[in-house]
């Protein structure tokens, strides 16, 4: 009966915000994180050997070791299953804002084609994380790609000809990026958010149906019991009655006789008690 009591009073509530941001898994933002590693990597000796551009390699390089160096602390420290929190999650993806924009201004600023790339963490923190956060996320990749085309080291090529965009086009690649952030960011978190509801409300309507049928199951037990006991509880009620009217002179007998009864009595309001289970739920 208790295990009836728990079907008949259980609920769903919808996952929230909070819980929705510890799906993340570490490994997953480290795995992405190595595949920037080997792609600026890349990038660098690519601009530096075939294009013959004076990029400053030791800088460079040593923002690209942030990165390797943050993801062998997290595989050290951590393990493969490790969910991050909301807060965490942000962190995680502040850093590798921060990291792509040093690189950045290493590299030219806003003139390096790249500079898109500052989308990704914002798309990542509005899919999985609250929306204050994604709003703060969102706001410190603004205001640092900002300072990045402000302040940055010129992309010279070997006979020191700076490679630098008119104002007009960087100031509208900023413009792009800055408006990119805000409707992409958006975007996702709209999209997002109706597949999680789509998805809860599927995950609650299998819920329903599961609990139908197990429902259904205990109403064919029920039936089968309440035929196969009614007839001995039956006996057992007449019998006790008799007994009751036949041991007038016993009075201790007579008492047996009518706790026979209520137990019996008992039986019977037990098993119209279990068919009624879930015909009265409201969820």
């Amino acid at each position: 009966m208790s295990q009836l009591r728990v079907m008949q009073d259980s609920s769903f509530e919808y996952i929230d915000e909070q819980a929705r941001s510890n799906w993340i898994k570490l490994r997953t933002l480290v795995l992405v994180r190595w595949i920037a590693v080997l792609g600026q990597t890349a990038a660098i000796l690519l601009a530096w050997s075939y294009y013959e551009l004076q990029v400053p390699l030791f800088m460079c390089f040593v923002a690209v070791g942030a990165s390797v160096l943050t993801n062998l602390m997290s595989i050290a420290f951590y393990p493969d299953n490790k969910r991050l929190s909301d807060v965490e999650a942000a962190f995680t993806l502040l850093f590798d804002i921060i990291q792509l924009c040093l690189l950045l201004a290493f590299t030219g600023g806003l003139n390096n084609p790249f500079a898109v790339l500052v989308f990704a963490p914002v798309i990542i923190a509005s899919s999985a994380l609250s929306t204050q956060l994604t709003i703060i996320l969102g706001a410190d990749a603004v205001f640092l790609i900002s300072l990045v085309g402000l302040f940055h080291i010129p992309l010279m090529d070997k006979s020191g000809t700076i490679l630098a965009l008119p104002d007009i086009f960087s100031f509208g690649f900023w413009a792009a990026i800055l408006i990119g952030i805000i409707f992409i960011a958006s975007y996702s978190r709209r999209v997002t958010g109706e597949l999680t509801t789509m998805s809860e409300a599927l995950f609650a309507t299998q819920m329903a149906l599961a609990r139908e049928q197990k429902l259904t199951d205990l109403g064919g037990v029920v039936a089968a019991a309440a035929h196969e006991l009614g007839t001995p509880l039956a006996t057992i009620k007449l019998v006790s009655s008799e007994l009751i009217s036949e041991l007038d002179k016993y009075e201790d007998l007579k008492d047996d006789a009518k706790l026979i009864g209520a137990q019996a009595d008992r039986c019977r309001d037990i098993l119209r008690s279990m068919g009624r289970v879930g015909k009265d739920a409201q969820h």
